[in-house]
């Protein structure tokens, strides 16, 4: 994939869509590429959803909450955010990076979850992909589940981490596997892993605000900030929550 246009990631070829499908992948891949334009931020951040059916009500509050991100940074800085998301047989598809709230939830109204494993692996080799052409400063994925060979996972996350490139992985559920394999996602890039709690959204919005300070201006901006969910993160990043 790159950052230029909507692109389907790893081997396996995709079904032939319904009419509808196409129409609506069309018109997202048109929108991406007219939002390609308006990056250019002093941090760029990977936004990355598991859209499979499950996912629903999350994929609806990560829509209201990934503004929270934008607005941490303001005027101190510059956010560029890229959406990555799976779905169905093999659909893995990115965006361009935006610099605006608007420009990513409407992008991200225009998905639907569809039924589907999981393709961690795709997300995080997009990622490495995106940080050899320019850095990446974080990668947030959301989740639920774990279908993939975590052997390959942690190798994965592992480059990550020696590329300098957490991964801050927000899990609804508390399924064992998916919770296990996460926690060691987070742990070999250097992120973190917190709860994707739908009950406390306000919590969900001032760590995403944390991460989104954080990848524009590292653990300094967060120190600088001090607010609770910043000493989290910091406590998170540097070990002590682990």
């Amino acid at each position: 994939m790159t950052d230029r246009k909507l692109s389907v990631t790893g081997t396996g070829s995709v079904p032939a869509a319904r009419q509808s499908d196409k129409n609506e992948i069309d018109a997202f891949v048109r929108q991406a590429r007219a939002l390609g334009a308006t990056a250019g931020g002093s941090g760029r951040l990977i936004l990355s959803l598991d859209a499979t059916m499950s996912r629903q009500p999350t994929w609806d509050l990560a829509c209201s909450l990934q503004g929270e991100m934008f607005d941490a940074v303001g005027k101190a800085g510059s956010l560029a955010v890229q959406l990555v998301y799976f779905r169905g047989l093999g659909e893995c598809r990115s965006s361009s990076f935006v610099t605006d709230t608007g420009s990513l939830k409407r992008l991200m109204t225009r998905i639907e979850c569809r039924s589907g494993h999981t393709q961690i692996a795709k997300v995080l080799a997009h990622a490495l992909k995106q940080t050899a052409t320019a850095k990446v400063n974080a990668l947030v994925y959301i989740g639920d589940a774990m279908e993939e060979n975590v052997d390959d996972l942690a190798e994965k996350a592992g480059r990550l981490g020696l590329h300098g490139v957490p991964v801050f992985v927000f899990q609804e559920g508390r399924d064992g596997t998916a919770e296990k394999a996460f926690k060691e996602i987070a742990r070999l890039s250097k992120g973190a892993w917190f709860r994707f709690d739908r009950s406390a959204a306000a919590n969900l919005a001032n760590l995403l605000s944390a991460v989104a300070v954080y990848a524009t201006g590292g653990l300094k901006a967060l120190e600088a900030r001090g607010r609770p969910e910043d000493r989290l993160m910091i406590q998170n990043l540097t070990g002590g929550g682990r």
